[in-house]
């Protein structure tokens, strides 16, 4: 009977220890107990990795005969783009990023004919990605360049009238595109448009004369611009004119005056001698005209006349100063000094005393204003650049991006 009891006691105190030990296992894992991944001690599910950040380059990588007018985009998911950068011969491609910088997009036209590396870094809880790639632009079947750009001088000043005229190297067919690119900025603006004459001439004019005193920049963002079918820009243009005082000079065919005006105060009163009058090509045009260039001397020969044919008249001048396309000058005229403030006897022009009209060639700028009154013949807006004739609110309506 003694043995039978001693025998059952033992399981019943190994049931009492393994007790103890199933309720200490079922009382850990709490706040700091543990490692902190249950997966490590063999009994657990492991946590998914977080993944890299994916990026993705558009053009792909070797793409060629890019066109111009394509953006380059890049995009991060599983991250962020931390640094973009895509350059064509060491120069930066501008571009924004998005408010999340999972994207980021190429601001403006690519260069034609270039190649392109793009450089890219991103971050994320995966761990930092890069990633590059190259391409190259096309080769424009036709290039589109400025021929010329008026005015152009170096260290010219200019009046107040001064237009800006573009003659490009062709027609321009997407004209909306071309004109977006141009760009006019004044240190005292004033409002502007342009205005196709034709395809290949686009001109500038204020809405008022520009103010005095400051410089106006002129740049033309053409390259890469898609002018028309298989039409690009290949390169950019700027230049820097100079606004000088205002000189504006007011003619009275009837009382025979000319009264110059610098920056609103009179510095000279002339007696002059206007058109005669006889025929509407000897009649001097009302309205505003800008000075265009000068000579000295100057052959003046009757227009659409030979010699021996009635009124024909080949006459050298000197100081002329040209204020249309119809032949009119300012100029000195030494035979007609006795009517100069008395009568018009020239054959369109206004014509000065010598002392004066040289006082006048060598104070003019291009661009300064002359406003001429009196005649029954009104200068056409596109007589030399007589663009102040036109209406600002008509002249605007020959812009590409009018409405």
């Amino acid at each position: 009977m003694r043995d039978f009891r001693q025998r059952l006691r033992t399981p019943i105190a190994g049931l009492a220890v393994a007790t103890a030990c199933l309720l200490t296992a079922s009382c850990s894992g709490g706040a700091g107990s543990g490692p902190a991944n249950p997966g490590a001690q063999g009994g657990g599910t492991s946590a998914p990795a977080t993944p890299a950040p994916q990026i993705k380059i558009s053009p792909a990588e070797g793409a060629s005969k890019v066109r111009p007018e394509k953006s380059v985009v890049v995009t991060a998911t599983n991250g962020e783009l931390e640094e973009v950068t895509v350059e064509a011969g060491g120069k930066p491609l501008k571009g924004e990023f998005d408010a999340a910088r999972t994207k980021w997009v190429s601001k403006g036209p690519l260069k034609p004919s270039a190649t392109y590396t793009v450089s890219v870094k991103a971050g994320g809880g995966g761990g930092p990605a890069t990633a590059s790639s190259t391409f190259t632009t096309l080769k424009p079947a036709q290039e589109l360049r400025i021929a010329d750009i008026t005015p152009n001088l170096k260290g010219e000043t200019v009046g107040v009238g001064m237009p800006i005229m573009v003659r490009f190297s062709r027609p321009v067919g997407d004209k909306e595109a071309v004109e977006q690119a141009l760009k006019v900025t004044a240190e005292k603006p004033v409002a502007g448009a342009w205005r196709w004459i034709d395809d290949s001439l686009a001109i500038y004019r204020t809405a008022k004369y520009w103010p005095a005193h400051q410089k106006v920049r002129f740049a033309a963002y053409l390259e890469g611009v898609r002018a028309g079918k298989d039409v690009y820009g290949v390169r950019n243009y700027a230049t820097t004119m100079k606004i000088g005082a205002a000189w504006v000079s007011s003619v009275n065919t009837r009382s025979h005056t000319m009264i110059v005006r610098k920056d609103g105060k009179i510095v000279q009163r002339m007696a002059i001698s206007a058109g005669k009058a006889t025929t509407r090509e000897y009649t001097t045009t009302n309205g505003v005209h800008l000075t265009m260039e000068r000579g000295n001397p100057v052959t003046m020969i009757s227009p659409g006349k030979k010699k021996g044919d009635p009124g024909y008249y080949k006459e050298i001048v000197n100081h002329a100063v040209r204020i249309s396309n119809s032949g009119e000058y300012v100029h000195s005229a030494p035979w007609s000094v006795g009517s100069q403030g008395r009568a018009n006897v020239s054959h369109g022009c206004v014509n000065a005393r010598p002392d004066q009209a040289r006082w006048f060639y060598e104070n003019f700028h291009r661009g300064d204003v002359v406003k001429i009154a009196g005649t029954n013949r009104a200068l056409e807006w596109n007589n030399g650049w007589g663009y102040w004739q036109m209406p600002y609110k008509q002249w605007k309506k020959g812009s590409a991006l009018a409405g």
